[in-house]
């Protein structure tokens, strides 16, 4: 895999909420590498403070060379790129890790929550220009509140993917979580579930994938240091009492890999 470190300019600068920002930037060589899944590790600063870079999942990209991310602001790194103006440059590096893989002749069903709904939209994206039919595929998206998900979905509604909303108070969509959703719908047999979001979450999609016998595929959120597998900063438990690298080894993995302790 090709990664590269460009100095991104932003291009666009989306305040979707009080703490949830897009931001489109030009990376022609990033945006040309790039795959569904993957991610990059942006310096949110200036200086030296903070040090590190941070993760952000691919939200999607263009043929102009663009990428986006969507984040929510919860510390000092993502505070800072919440001030950021268009026009300012970004050192970007990427893309890293392992994205997801799509078998053109299967059914798919992606469900992300939260800031899980991030990676979908690029996967949605692929997977249209990847199949000729797309009756059988489903979108399931969620998240706390009407603000938090509406803004996302004018992006969904351009594919020929059906489109499915669960909020955790009721003002959007269904009442409830993507996972209740996901019980009252009928998948076929050859499906492959896509699913990114909080772990319990992604836990409760995988139990429901492995009483129907439906493959899943995860994309896990884990603090990274250095996005490249050199720091062990995110390691995270799989079968056998093994340990794998969130950044190298994943951010997907195929749910039955990983420990989950059902």
């Amino acid at each position: 895999m090709s990664q590269y470190q460009e100095n991104a300019t932003i291009i666009r600068f989306e305040q979707l909420t009080d703490t949830n920002i897009r931001l489109t930037l030009q990376t022609e060589e990033i945006a040309a590498a790039a795959k569904p899944g993957q991610f990059v590790m942006i310096r949110t600063g200036k200086s030296k403070d903070p040090l590190l870079r941070r993760p952000f999942s691919i939200h999607q990209t263009s043929s102009s060379g663009r990428i986006q991310i969507l984040f929510k602001v919860t510390g000092r790194g993502t505070a800072l790129l919440a001030h950021c103006k268009e026009g300012e440059t970004l050192s970007v590096f990427g893309p890293l890790g392992h994205g997801f893989h799509i078998d053109p002749a299967k059914a798919a069903c992606l469900i992300g929550g939260g800031m899980g709904v991030a990676p979908m939209l690029f996967l949605a994206k692929r997977i249209c220009q990847m199949k000729k039919d797309t009756d059988t595929d489903l979108i399931i998206l969620g998240g706390r509140n009407r603000s938090e998900i509406e803004p996302l979905l004018a992006d969904f509604h351009f594919l020929d993917i059906g489109v499915m909303v669960a909020t955790d108070d009721g003002s959007y969509g269904r009442h409830g979580l993507v996972t209740d959703v996901m019980k009252t719908i009928s998948l076929p047999d050859n499906c492959t579930v896509y699913t990114c979001g909080p772990h319990l979450m992604m836990k409760e999609v995988f139990r429901q994938c492995r009483k129907k016998k439906i493959e899943c595929q995860v994309s896990v959120e884990s603090v990274m240091a250095c996005g490249m597998g050199a720091c062990l900063g995110c390691n995270m438990v799989a079968k056998n009492s093994r340990y794998v690298h969130v950044c190298s080894d994943g951010p997907v993995f195929n749910a039955e890999d990983l420990e989950w302790n059902l």
